[in-house]
């Protein structure tokens, strides 16, 4: 796959339920340690508020989402790819889009999943600080992330 199979385009309402199966099968991997309850909560979250309130970019090829970011003014909330095309740049072409609408950008990443964490440092992102708890207050220590200009 090439950088050019892929366009990035607003969401849409019609990519929620494809948006959601994404987030979902890409967190049951990376975020395994939550477990699946959680998941599934987060999810309810993921559709009735984080996709539809955020500003969302979808990545898509042969016009099919493929995975997306959200956007917080200047905070990632979310960038998330389908798992059999990680490791092939959708997740970099959303965070260079992303950086090119916004500059700097800052972002938090759950210390345990290393690879994202490897990531983003591979795309300049620095830790700023951590936190032992998640926003919910539970024990899974959080990275807060900076990319500068």
């Amino acid at each position: 796959m090439k950088s050019s199979d892929i366009l990035i385009r607003a969401y849409e309402a019609s990519d929620l339920a494809t948006l959601s199966a994404i987030w979902l099968e890409a967190s049951q991997q990376v975020h395994s340690f939550l477990g699946d309850e959680r998941l599934r909560q987060q999810q309810k979250l993921v559709e009735s508020a984080y996709l539809p309130d955020s500003e969302t970019w979808v990545a898509t090829r042969n016009a099919e989402p493929v995975g997306f970011i959200g956007l917080i003014d200047n905070f990632i909330g979310a960038l998330f790819v389908a798992p059999d095309l990680q490791g092939l740049g959708v997740g970099r072409l959303l965070v260079a889009h992303a950086h090119k609408l916004r500059g700097e950008l800052e972002l938090e990443v759950y210390a345990a999943n290393e690879g994202a964490r490897a990531f983003y440092e591979r795309l300049g992102f620095a830790e700023v600080y951590r936190k032992a708890t998640d926003d919910e207050g539970l024990p899974f220590a959080a990275a807060r992330m900076r990319l500068a200009r």
